[in-house]
């Protein structure tokens, strides 16, 4: 895995930064929710209790494709 060096402001803590940036690359399809996890250093359970307390969703299902499934369910 290729690896970054960035110089954080002294008010970003190394793991807030992982966070985010999986948190970002989740939200953008970039990372899997087992991968954006693992870059956080969290278990998938705790990842998305977090991607809870911010608001993301954990599926991106469109409400027409929710409304599709539920009639042909």
């Amino acid at each position: 895995m290729p690896k970054i060096v960035i110089t954080l402001p002294h008010t970003i803590e190394e793991n807030e930064a992982k966070l985010f940036l999986a948190m970002k690359l989740f939200e953008i399809g970039k990372l899997s929710l087992e991968q954006a996890a693992s870059l956080a250093g969290f278990t998938m359970r705790g990842f998305i209790e977090i991607l809870g307390k911010f608001k993301l969703p954990v599926v991106d299902y469109a409400p027409e494709e929710l409304e599709e499934d539920l009639k042909n369910a």
